[in-house]
């Protein structure tokens, strides 16, 4: 379980986020949603850990006992938790081959690696070309996101977090996206989607979905409430 409390995160001495708390429990599926400006993407960042965010002295991160609050995003990553940007950031130089080798070298063989590669592309539609390039450059934002979710496949993370993973993806590659990850991600793994559109609450039918406004966490609920945020917009959530 991945537990957080007390979390307020600011950005050069402003307050982004304030005071949110939830457990997200293991092979749970949530939606993080809200206007854009709410504090969305700040959530998942002070979970990662990026340097840019200041977390409140009484903020806790808890993934199991284990408070990450101290810790650098690597070795977050390495105790399972995986970030997914709404941005994939270029590597030039550097193809998935080469970059899944890295962190998963004392996991996989090198030749094992190369098969679950190419046989995780051909699901997701992604060429084999794209394999061999420099990761991200000069990719659409179809490809980058579909690469995304094959790198979350053979990390196997314990909380997984897709951010705006609909952005830039037509409604057939969001598809075949989410029913990959669900198939090849363990039961366990926690996800969280972080969207601002009811258009990846179908494809991704989570069992939460929590809302986001002015940095607060301000109600909670199922289908129901991802209906009424479609008919009536965020303005209805008080």
């Amino acid at each position: 379980m991945l537990s957080i409390k007390n979390l307020t995160v600011s950005v050069e001495g402003k307050k982004i986020l304030r005071d949110f708390a939830f457990d997200f429990l293991p092979g749970k599926t949530y939606a993080l949603m809200g206007p854009n400006g709410s504090g969305k993407s700040t959530l998942a960042s002070a979970i990662m850990g990026h340097p840019a965010y200041t977390l409140s002295r009484p903020s806790k991160i808890l993934l199991g006992r284990k408070n990450l609050k101290n810790l650098a995003p690597d070795e977050r990553a390495r105790l399972g938790v995986f970030l997914s940007f709404q941005t994939p950031m270029e590597l030039a130089g550097v193809n998935v081959f080469e970059l899944l080798r890295l962190a998963l070298e004392k996991k996989i063989a090198p030749v094992e690696l190369h098969t679950l590669v190419a046989k995780h592309a051909k699901e997701l539609r992604i060429k084999d070309e794209l394999l061999r390039r420099s990761l991200n450059v000069g990719f659409s934002g179809g490809e980058k996101k579909k690469l995304e979710a094959l790198q979350a496949a053979l990390l196997s993370p314990r909380f997984a977090i897709f951010d705006e993973i609909d952005t830039g993806v037509d409604v057939d590659a969001l598809k075949t996206i989410t029913k990959f990850l669900r198939r090849h991600l363990p039961e366990e793994t926690t996800l969280i989607f972080i969207t601002h559109s009811v258009r990846l609450l179908r494809a991704t039918q989570p069992d939460q979905v929590l809302i986001l406004k002015d940095g607060r966490l301000v109600k909670t609920g199922r289908a129901a409430l991802a209906k009424k945020i479609e008919e009536q917009g965020f303005d209805s959530i008080k």
